[in-house]
């Protein structure tokens, strides 16, 4: 069997070994309904509180203030919706190149009568400190800003907007005291950053597990205390109210063991990956023609290379790598009736041909470089067999 180069660790990752053995008593063994008084649901129960404990204790918070969901997209919308349906109206502000998860929630928003500012990123993929104080308003009630671009990796300024936020707070510019909350979607940052909300300065943190070697329908939200926020579902009085229904207790033992690991690790992993990373990017850049690195070079997630190579479409160099052995992504949608270009190359102020060719490959735990020599082996062929047949120069 042809031996496979998974390169999409951004997309999602596979279950760390630890992580699965730490999950298995809770599958048959340790199976009760945390609800339950009797022997079953106290250990189930105490499991949760556990993890509920050992990612607080990462992340500088108080156990209570971590509420699990089924993952980032859920994360993210009890988090805008969990603020904005406390107003009739007001005044939101994020950025072009979110998450889904955040962009169509906030879409939605704009429907029900809120208004919405989305912060140009520049051609580096990074916010302006200076753009993001004019766009503060006494209505805004929300900020929501990612921590790590899941296609370019780019790093934003979180600690300074917190900074900003606290001092809008303090000028009485503001209509509310208390408000804008800040709200961050830290989803790919988990593996590679710190994410000490005090030092961040952050109101309301996504997290999940899927990205971090956990396992996949499992994420927390992290909201300090006094934040006031609405259930998106009525139910039971799980999670503090906020997320009802019978927990899922392998998957949150699961993200728990996993958040450590990730934590833990993150220092040497991160310098480890830096290195491939940029061996990576030089590669590419130098050695295949019209190839251009998409975001700021350095202020990026250890793992991620995005790039757009010109006279190409991504759908066909991923498909043809794919062929070759090698997992990787691109940032356009593909229909059978249009192509469209990845709205987060489309931020960056670049023509339309960059996010037509854009190409995103991320490493993880099991890449070595001798992966990266076998991608460059392959790659140029491909670019050129394409470039001779597309419409696209």
């Amino acid at each position: 069997m042809k031996k496979r180069i998974y390169l999409d660790h951004a997309a999602t990752t596979y279950l760390d070994l630890r992580v699965k053995k730490v999950m298995d008593d809770f599958w048959i063994k340790n199976f009760g309904n945390p609800s339950s008084l009797y022997k079953e649901g106290r250990l189930a129960k105490k499991a949760i509180e556990e993890s509920r404990l050992k990612i607080a204790r990462f992340i500088n918070a108080k156990p209570q203030e971590i509420i699990f969901t089924a993952g980032g997209t859920e994360s993210d919308n009890l988090a805008i919706f969990g603020v904005a349906n406390n107003f009739k109206k007001g005044h939101i502000i994020t950025t072009k190149f979110e998450h889904h998860a955040v962009l169509n929630a906030c879409k939605k928003l704009e429907e029900l009568g809120f208004e919405v500012s989305y912060l140009d990123v520049g051609e580096k993929g990074i916010v302006s400190l200076k753009d993001f104080k004019r766009a503060l308003k006494k209505e805004t009630v929300l900020v929501s800003i990612m921590y790590a671009n899941n296609e370019i990796g780019t790093i934003q300024p979180i600690a300074e907007i917190g900074k900003i936020i606290k001092d809008f707070r303090n000028s009485k510019t503001s209509d509310f005291k208390t408000y804008p909350l800040f709200h961050v979607d830290a989803c790919q940052a988990a593996g590679y950053l710190d994410l000490n909300v005090e030092k961040l300065g952050v109101d309301l943190m996504t997290v999940n597990g899927s990205k971090i070697y956990g396992p996949k329908g499992i994420g927390f939200l992290y909201i300090k205390s006094g934040v006031k926020i609405s259930p998106l579902l009525y139910g039971g009085e799980q999670e503090r109210g906020l997320r009802p229904g019978t927990e899922n207790v392998p998957a949150i033992v699961g993200l728990a063991k996993a958040f450590e690991l990730a934590q833990k690790e993150r220092d040497k992993e991160s310098k480890r990956l830096t290195s491939l990373r940029d061996y990576f990017i030089k590669r590419l850049t130098k050695e295949i023609p019209r190839v251009y690195l998409n975001g700021d070079s350095k202020d990026r997630l250890p793992n991620n290379i995005n790039v757009s190579i010109l006279g190409v479409e991504g759908e066909s160099v991923v498909l043809y790598l794919d062929e070759k052995g090698v997992s990787c992504s691109t940032g356009s949608a593909c229909t059978s009736e249009s192509l469209e270009p990845s709205h987060v190359i489309m931020a960056l102020g670049g023509p339309y041909e960059y996010g037509h060719g854009s190409l995103r490959f991320t490493l993880g735990k099991c890449n070595k470089k001798s992966d990266i020599d076998y991608v460059m082996k392959i790659l140029p062929d491909i670019v050129k067999k394409l470039r001779a047949i597309s419409a696209v120069k």
